[in-house]
């Protein structure tokens, strides 16, 4: 299969946060792409081909990664690639694996909208190309093996697409600041934070600021439904959940998680399944595990996780929660009271 390459001197700009894009067609993307569907190790995943045509804007580039596979969990780098707005994969080509990644785009993928372009969102579904990347895309995603399905997407193949880097590698947090995916005070406070709390750990004085009970109280068994909304409860009643490891049944509570605590949500879904990153097998979750809509890992808070993009969602029990009442289907349910006859 025939890649597309361009010479040094013909190269564009790398694309920035706030470039505005259009994803290239079908057959231009095929071109990029090896027998097992990736560039560079990056795969064109099924969920990505409605995107085919459309617009968006560059939300970050992937300069500075988490690496939630090894152990070690180093940063990682993922050469020109960017992530759009808030795109993430639905799990439709992925045995309906529930995480909700944000998509990762090579920017070979996409083309700069320059202005007075007239708006294309061409995908048509009769063009063989289209249909040659849909067959390809899917057989990438999933192997059998042993007789159980093994699926492949681009948060398992996260290492094989990026680079080490180390946790103080000065020229990455350089790279967040000038290609403007983190403004200048963010930058600054973020830094700022980082140094305070290395000088007090070197110093012995930092704590884990999470401090499980022990007590793991038993599951809450509230049975909450999509579209309600809840409450996250104070960081000292979590707490009380939690056994010395730091977990309820299993389920880790993240510090990234802090912030939301005392916070009003809306339940994005329920969590039933998911692809294990390094094995590739699913996941089928027995316990209540809910994401909420608007709440995801904001990449500053934990240590080596400085400027990641991913945003991954954060997985909640029920005993983290309490249901509130949501004003606005109240009133609804009101209005509709008083009009029956």
């Amino acid at each position: 299969m025939v890649r597309l390459t361009m010479t040094t001197r013909s190269r564009p700009r790398q694309m920035r946060r706030g470039d505005l894009v259009e994803v290239r067609p079908a057959a231009e993307i095929l071109a990029t792409l090896d027998e097992g569907g990736a560039l560079e190790g990056v795969i064109f995943m099924p969920e990505m081909i409605p995107y085919i045509g459309r617009r968006f804007t560059v939300s970050a580039r992937v300069e500075r990664v988490c690496d939630t596979i090894n152990k070690e969990g180093r940063i990682r780098r993922m050469p020109d690639t960017v992530m759009l707005d808030d795109l993430r994969c639905d799990g439709c080509g992925h045995g309906g694996c529930a995480a909700g990644c944000r998509l990762y785009w090579k920017e070979a993928w996409l083309r700069r909208v320059e202005s007075g372009w007239a708006e294309d969102g061409s995908q048509v579904d009769g063009d063989p190309s289209l249909t040659t990347l849909r067959h390809l895309s899917a057989r990438s995603a999933k192997r059998l093996e042993t007789g159980e399905p093994l699926y492949r997407c681009q948060a398992t193949d996260l290492v094989r697409a990026t680079e080490p880097l180390g946790w103080w590698d000065v020229g990455s947090f350089w790279r967040e600041l000038t290609c403007g995916n983190v403004s200048f005070w963010r930058f600054v406070s973020v830094c700022t934070r980082i140094l305070v709390e290395e000088i007090r750990r070197r110093a012995r004085l930092w704590e884990y600021p999470i401090k499980p009970t022990g007590r793991n109280a038993p599951p809450a068994n509230l049975d909450i439904e999509p579209g309600a909304m809840v409450r996250v409860r104070s960081r000292a009643e979590i707490e009380d959940t939690l056994n010395d490891a730091g977990k309820n049944r299993g389920l880790w509570f993240d510090r990234e998680m802090l912030p939301y605590c005392g916070g009003t949500y809306r339940v994005k879904r329920r969590v039933e399944r998911l692809i294990d990153e390094e094995s590739g097998r699913m996941i089928e979750l027995k316990s209540d595990c809910l994401i909420l809509d608007g709440v995801a890992c904001q990449g500053h808070l934990s240590e080596g996780r400085w400027f990641c993009p991913r945003a991954i969602y954060p997985l909640w029990r029920e005993a983290w929660l309490r249901p509130v009442e949501d004003p606005g289907r109240t009133r609804g349910d009101a209005r509709l009271r008083a009009e029956s006859p």
